[in-house]
This record gives C-alpha cells, structure tokens and sequence, in this order.
C-alpha cells in the first residue's frame, strides 16, 4: 500500500515514554488473560494527566471504546470443558483440584445459559467508572451547556455500555444534556466490514498464524493438576479442552460472583503461552505488514473519517461537545494501529516483531478499553490534540508541542493523506 512522507512538521519524532516490558516476563494472570482482561480501572485509579500548555482549554472529546466485561458468546466455550472434564470423572481420574475446577465450570456454563454475549454485571460498572472519571477530569466538556452525543452498534452488550457510560456521567455532571442512538445507518464506520481485507486476514491465518500457533501450542501438561492419569488426560482429555478452559477460566475476572482458578490449573508459563497463542490472532487482525499486503489498519479508516469531520463541526462551534462511541474489540485495535499510536502503526515484518514492540491484548483491548482524544484550543484557536489510550496518555505520530499535546492541523492533514486512496465512500 502506498506509503506517504510525514510532514516535516512531523519529522524526527523521538519517544519520549519508556518502552514496555518484554511480553515474555509478565506474570499477572489477569492481564495473561487477553482482550478477556477486565478493565483495570475500576476502584483504582487511572494515571496522572499531564496539564495542557498555558493558555489551552478544552472544548472537545472523540471516543471509541469497546464494551465492558462479557459472558463468553459461544454455548461450546462453556460446554466443552465440562465435558471433557467429566470423562475423568465418570472414570474416577480427578484430582481434588479436578473436582473443584468441575464444579465450578458446571455452575458457570448452567448460569450462561440465555446470558451468551450479554454484557456482565462488572461490564456495566466499567463503563460508569469510566464516564464519572471523563466528566470529572473535563467538567468544561460535561456541563450544563456541553452536549453528548453516544453511538453504539447494535449489539445489546454495547448498547448497555452505552447506557452505563452515560450514567456515569449523568452521576458527576446530571444537568449535562445527551443523545444516545444504536442504528444500522451507522454501522459503515461503527463496526465496518471490510471484506476484501477479510479474505486477505484469513489467507495470512491458514499460513502465517498457522505456523505461530504451532510454536505456541500447550502440550496438555496443564490437565496433571486436573486428572490423575497423564495417558487418559493426553488421549480422552486433552482433544478440544483448549482454548475453550483458558478462555472459561480467564473470563471469570469479569462477573463479581465466578469464582478465580486460573492460577491454579495454570502455571504463569501456561498462561504466558496461552496468551500469545491468542495474541498472534489479534496481532496478524491489525498490523501493518506484507503478510496481509498492508490492509489492516485501514479497514477503519470510515471510522477516522468520521472523528475528523466530527471535530471539525465542533470546531465550528461555541458549544462543547462530547461524541462518544461503543463497539468492539476488532474495531478498537485497528483504529490503534490506523492512528499509530506508540508507534504500533508502523510496518512489521512477523507477529513476533509486533509483539516485541508493544503490541499485546491486555494493554491495548481489554473490556471496556478505549481511546479517548482530547482537543484543547487558546484564544488564538489555535487547537492541540492528546490522546488517551485506556485512560493512559499515549504517543501520536510527528512531534509534540508540549508533552503529550499535538497540534491537531498537522495530524489531521497527515490522517487524510494517509487514508486518502483507500476507497472511502
């Protein structure tokens, strides 16, 4: 794909944050646990934003955030393990841990019943979190003279997360006026379905994600902790069990009455790879590369087009505004990448490269992630731009004015050429 010279504004960037930890030395479980990671905000509190320069007020917000913790969407990724796991058990081959995790997991898959995909009980408190820290660090945007637009996708768990956001909101700044709405008419640039980059995705996944799945595929050695007899764990066990246990297990995080084991039958080593078996999936969906003849980050390209000229009506206008917006995960990291955040938008050569630079699940998707960009103005109108990326101020291409804080002109011409010969219609 056609590659266009940044703008000499926007030469010679330099990083200024420091780069992440390698993915092979994290140890948390819960952040093992991929875009299934429940949002880490919540009762604690987000980082420090930096002020903006001296003179510059904000009047405006941009938002996509994908929706909060959910109930997994398969009806199989409950019922396998419990049936794979009652072969042992019907043989008498459970361990105390085995039995434990059983029950649990039978307990589970009965309360999901009708549940499948719904947004969970803490998925709903992500999002009110998330809406009382947005009006309380930018009570300009959210007063009695601000207006909020929400958009979801029309999906139920996005549309509660909707729902939830703007209480949250309503709970700080309750004379703030709001519009919500979750229409198919929007769906071209909230949940866009490109489908010739798809077809490309899935030609690079029997090929590419093939062969790094195959690096990154447990042994079976994790069912030791679960069946007291390795060679019935290895033959009547073990077929199908993963991913379908990690993902049960490592969901749990997101409903406040499952309880937590993945610990337990996992070792850190186990997660680690379990994790990565699913990264190298959502590494290959979004990165730039020659392996998926460089499309995907520009699938959300309708989405870019929209912020921009969203920004540039508010631009126009006296009146602070907020546009808010709730979808996915798929949609979440390729705008990441479109936009380039961190340096994640540039070209790699393989999904460990990716990786290694800083492109992980947890960080960048997990529920309720999202990016929210700030735009700032001084009497001059002259307007700067930061971004957030799951509350977190985070790098944007070019060279800033002043710590996290861009001028916006400079990235918006950038964007527009960037995205200008991808068949927007």
């Amino acid at each position: 794909m056609k590659k266009y010279l940044i703008l000499p504004a926007l030469l010679g960037a330099l990083s200024v944050y420091a780069a992440l930890p390698p993915a092979e030395v994290e140890t948390d479980y819960h952040k093992l646990s991929g875009n299934l990671r429940a949002y880490p905000y919540v009762a604690d509190e987000p980082p420090a934003q930096t002020p903006p320069p001296a003179g510059y007020e904000p009047f405006h917000l941009e938002h996509y955030g994908r929706h909060g913790s959910r109930w997994l969407i398969g009806g199989n990724d409950y019922l396998t393990p419990v049936k794979n796991l009652e072969k042992a058990e019907k043989a008498g081959k459970l361990t105390p841990l085995g039995k434990e995790t059983l029950e649990a997991l039978r307990k589970i898959e009965k309360a999901s019943h009708g549940r499948l995909g719904e947004l969970s009980d803490k998925g709903a408190l992500q999002h009110q979190a998330i809406g009382r820290r947005m009006a309380r660090n930018y009570p300009a945007l959210f007063s009695d003279s601000s207006f909020v637009d929400a958009k979801a996708t029309v999906v139920i768990r996005c549309i509660l997360s909707m729902l939830n956001g703007l209480q949250g909101i309503r709970e700080v700044a309750p004379g703030v006026a709001t519009r919500s709405d979750a229409s198919y008419a929007d769906m071209y640039f909230m949940n866009y379905d490109d489908k010739p980059a798809w077809k490309i995705k899935d030609r690079a996944e029997e090929t590419v994600l093939k062969d790094y799945r195959e690096k990154h595929k447990l042994s079976g050695d994790y069912l030791s902790g679960l069946v007291t007899d390795s060679k019935f764990a290895q033959d009547s066990v073990a077929p199908g069990m993963m991913p379908y246990l990690y993902w049960v297990l490592a969901n749990t995080q997101g409903h406040s009455d499952q309880p937590w084991l993945l610990d337990k039958v996992f070792t850190v080593d186990e997660a680690r790879e379990a994790w990565r078996y699913d990264n190298g999936m959502w590494t290959l969906h979004c990165i730039d590369t020659p392996l998926t003849e460089r499309r995907m980050p520009y699938t959300q390209r309708k989405l870019l087009k929209n912020i921009i000229e969203s920004t540039d009506t508010a631009i126009n206008s006296t009146r602070p505004s907020v546009n808010l917006r709730y979808g996915h995960d798929g949609i979440l990291i390729n705008f990441i990448t479109l936009i380039e955040v961190d340096d994640l938008g540039k070209e790699f050569a393989s999904i460990e490269e990716a990786e290694d630079a800083g492109l992980r699940s947890y960080d960048l998707i997990p529920m309720a992630g999202n990016i929210q960009l700030v735009f700032y103005r001084n009497k001059d109108n002259d307007i700067l731009v930061k971004a957030l990326l799951n509350e977190k101020e985070v790098r944007l291409p070019g060279v800033p004015v002043s710590g996290p804080y861009y001028r916006w002109n400079d990235l918006k011409e950038y964007y527009l050429k960037k995205i200008a010969d991808k068949e927007l219609d």
